[in-house]
């Protein structure tokens, strides 16, 4: 429960002829997680081999793929038949023969699509001057009268009218937005004089189309019907288009499968150092695991393999990949750790304390019971109905927070903040009696997670072989001394000084852990460079001393602030109290309406705990977070663990169990 699943480094040597069909092997399984392994010139005098060619033409069959998807719009769906037994060319020709048939296809849909969009312009530009019978052979036909077309800023048309109303007629058309589209007509004789105008008003000459023999009224016509003409030849294209993805869609999956496969299985060889005729794979595996793994190898090979493992114990020096595997219940507080990072595989593993401290947490900012069963509804909906992991996970999360804010709603004697259900409560409501005692209760809390951290800290110290880390770190064993008794000093300093014990206390309390804060890099420095002789001349014995003074100043403010920290678990406690404590007042004061008082005074509370139950609630959830991440975590939690990354041929699938 407090460590990650037990890991086993394992090696086996292959025949190159078999190293395909072995990967393929531990794909199906995907229980190995593969490592890049040096090469040793007496054993595998090879490099590994350089597959990037062979990648570099897998990866641009897949572009190929994911265009027609984007231009067929056809969504990703696993492949019905699995993996599809074909070769790289057979892919090629076959996208080949697609993308020619959906070619030819989205030419001809983009031609009338382009032809649409024409006569929709043209129409549209046309409408304006619809039933007004103007010809388009050309204004030169008229010897007299000159007609001008365009628009200028509807702002202005009251100016030119005034300007020109000798000169010219204004006919001012539909209108668009800001801008206002007009016909002007005037007379050979005063053209000039009145385009003078009309440039100085901000006018914007539109020419209209020529078409001999037709008017405007009639080019409309034909135009509407052309639009509909187009719009039928569309959907014709779109029907034919969703045809050819209908009966690609299967094929592309097959050709896209095939390629996410060769490329695993080629970047995998590529970690491997070989010999002329064999290859060493290594990878660690879940130490339950290795058997199973083992046997496939044997199988797969017909006996002709070596195989070894080697226990984690004996590579101290070797980053071990993190796998964590818990039960239903804690899986959901496994993602919040994970948010973080993922602790190093010889440290404890801090989930179930993470899952007890986070609802407690939650529950005491968010204690109302009404608030509580909607979370819990909500959450058993994501439970029952979810579709993937993560949701049904959030789920489960919601019922444990839901049911930690019945509890703290409960103690508080908080329904919905309903006052007169406040009588009920086993303790009482936050904003009642004396604040300081919910405030002393925050603090206990975050004392005792704290101290969690520190004692969690020195055991994965002692673990790692750090006896100096763990016991004179700033949170190792001195740093609890240092912090208990600091708290001792201050809530039993009157009994102390009554026995004469203050002196004692604040020597053993006090300075005995500065003075092992201050001497924890010089002593580490001095054994370090006895050994190193490369690392003593990077920094002297003053650097480190100094290092360590600063260390010492930062832990004792540092202790100060992360136990004041929790007092915000009070202070949110409050808030949510105050909140609702509004909402009745408000709902209070509107009740007094002379029209539907009662109606929206019962809105206004059914709103105020709308508010409460979202605002407050991601309040809550992110505070409680924080204190986890930041007073918590900060103590013992590396988040520098390597995630378990198995390589694995199956879709959808990270793992798959044995």
């Amino acid at each position: 429960m407090f460590r990650a699943v037990p890991m086993v480094r394992m090696q086996t040597i292959v025949l190159a002829r078999d190293e395909r069909s072995v990967l393929e092997g531990l794909g199906q399984l995907g229980a190995v997680h593969l490592m890049r392994m040096p090469s040793e010139h007496e054993i595998t005098p090879l490099t590994p081999a350089d597959h990037s060619t062979g990648l570099s033409r897998y990866e641009q069959i897949r572009l190929r793929i994911q265009e027609l998807r984007q231009s067929l719009q056809i969504p990703y769906k696993p492949s019905k038949s699995g993996f599809a037994k074909i070769t790289v060319n057979d892919a090629e020709e076959h996208l080949r023969l697609i993308e020619q048939k959906v070619k030819d296809a989205l030419r001809h849909r983009q031609q009338i699509s382009e032809r649409l969009k024409e006569a929709s312009a043209t129409h549209e530009r046309l409408s304006y001057y619809s039933g007004y019978d103007i010809p388009l052979e050309g204004y030169e036909q008229f010897s007299h009268l000159h007609f001008v077309t365009g628009s200028l800023p509807v702002q202005n048309l009251d100016r030119l009218e005034k300007t020109v109303s000798q000169d010219a007629i204004i006919l001012p058309l539909t209108q668009k937005q800001d801008i206002q589209p007009l016909l002007a007509i005037t007379t050979r004789s005063k053209q000039q004089a009145v385009e003078k105008a009309l440039l100085q008003a901000g006018f914007q000459y539109e020419s209209l189309p020529r078409v001999d023999g037709v008017t405007v009224d009639g080019l409309l016509e034909d135009r509407k019907k052309e639009q509909e003409q187009l719009h039928v030849e569309l959907r014709q294209m779109d029907a034919t288009i969703n045809a050819l993805a209908n009966e690609f869609a299967e094929t592309l999956s097959e050709i896209e499968e095939f390629i996410n496969v060769e490329c695993k299985i080629l970047e995998a060889s590529q970690k491997f150092p070989r010999t002329e005729s064999t290859i060493v794979i290594s990878g660690w595996a879940p130490s339950s695991d290795v058997e199973t793994i083992r046997l496939r190898i044997a199988d797969i090979t017909g006996e002709r393999y070596a195989f070894q493992t080697t226990s984690p114990d004996k590579l101290t020096n070797e980053q071990i990949p993190v796998l964590l595997r818990h039960s239903r219940l804690l899986r959901p507080f496994e993602m919040l750790v994970s948010a973080y990072g993922l602790p190093d595989y010889r440290e404890l593993e801090p989930t179930l304390f993470v899952a007890l401290s986070y609802i407690i947490m939650f529950g005491m900012m968010f204690g109302d019971v009404g608030h509580g069963m909607v979370l819990a509804l909500c959450g058993l909906f994501a439970l029952l109905s979810g579709k993937s992991k993560n949701v049904k996970d959030a789920g489960l999360l919601l019922i444990f927070a839901g049911s930690s804010s019945i509890i703290f709603g409960v103690i508080y004697g908080s329904y919905f903040g309903i006052e007169a259900l406040k009588k009920y409560a086993i303790w009482h409501d936050p904003l009642d009696a004396d604040p300081m005692l919910l405030m002393y209760g925050a603090m206990g809390l975050g004392i005792a997670l704290i101290s969690l951290g520190l004692i969690l800290n020195a055991v994965n110290r002692f673990q790692k072989g750090d006896i100096i880390g763990a016991v004179l770190d700033k949170f190792g064993l001195i740093g609890l001394l240092f912090y208990w008794g600091t708290l001792i000093i201050l809530i039993k300093g009157a009994a102390l000084r009554s026995h004469g014990l203050m002196g004692v206390a604040l020597v053993l309390f006090l300075l005995l852990p500065i003075l092992g804060w201050s001497i924890k890099e010089p002593l580490e420095h001095y054994i370090t460079s006895k050994s190193d002789k490369e690392h003593a001349s990077k920094g002297g014995m003053a650097t480190a001393i100094m290092e360590s003074c600063v260390e010492a100043f930062e832990a004792i403010l540092s202790y100060l602030a992360n136990t004041i920290s929790f007092v915000r678990l009070a202070a949110y406690a409050m808030s949510h109290a105050a909140l609702l404590f509004a909402a009745f007042m408000l709902a209070a004061e509107v009740k007094g309406f002379p029209y539907g008082g009662s109606v929206f005074s019962i809105v206004v509370i059914i709103l105020g705990n709308i508010i409460a139950i979202v605002l407050e609630g991601v309040i809550a959830s992110v505070q409680a977070l924080r204190l986890e991440y930041y007073e918590f975590f900060g103590k013992f939690f590396s988040g520098s663990g390597q995630p378990f990354e198995p390589f694995s041929l199956v879709q959808n699938d990270k793992r798959t169990d044995l």
